[in-house]
């Protein structure tokens, strides 16, 4: 039995000026998120691949969502869950971690190999949760070590249910200059890698 989704939300931001000054080229950020029916709710279930498969199904569903509203390429990437009440921080864990990223990376259809970064949390209606992001196929990079702050679904999630997200982005930080490996030089690392 697939996801019973109640709703999907999309948000979108986009930066053009941050701090002092404008952005160099503005910086999209999207956070979808469904509010799910958790048939783990309420009782302790040994077995968690009912919630796996409901993640798997959702990392596509999501992403393919997040690529239609993103204006550039996938950079940052992350994912999340708000767990109600009658559910275990397990059943974020089930649904995130096993299957979502797979579908959700094989959606994006970029190079994708740095791990997807999480939060996940048990909360009531209206709670709000960081998503914490970072460049999508390399940890090091410094200027994408990024945060979107306070996600939330107004009513959501009530007890019986989870709120499940992901986020892309189409750059990093505005302004960087904390010092690191830089896009460029990535990018250099990675043409050189490719000619041997």
């Amino acid at each position: 039995m697939g996801a019973n989704i109640k709703k999907i939300v999309t948000q979108k931001e986009t930066i053009y000026y941050d701090g002092f000054k404008g952005v160099e080229k503005p910086i999209t950020r999207v956070v979808v998120a469904a509010v799910i029916d958790n048939p783990c709710a309420g009782k302790y279930v040994e077995d968690l691949s009912e919630l796996i498969a409901i993640g798997e199904e959702l990392g596509g569903k999501l992403a393919k969502i997040g690529l239609e509203t993103l204006p550039g390429a996938v950079e940052n990437y992350a994912k999340g869950a708000i767990i109600g009440t009658n559910g275990e921080l397990e059943h974020g864990g089930a649904v995130l971690h096993p299957k979502l990223g797979y579908t959700m990376r094989k959606i994006i259809d970029l190079p994708c190999s740095a791990l997807i970064s999480c939060n996940k949390k048990v909360a009531g209606p209206g709670a709000t949760i960081d998503i914490p992001l970072m460049f999508r196929d390399e940890a090091a990079i410094r200027s994408h070590y990024d945060t979107i702050p306070n996600f939330g679904i107004p009513g959501a999630p009530k007890a019986d249910e989870m709120v499940v997200l992901i986020a892309m982005t189409d750059g990093g930080r505005p302004h960087p200059r904390l010092g690191g490996l830089t896009m460029e030089e990535y990018e250099k690392r990675k043409a050189e890698a490719a000619k041997k």
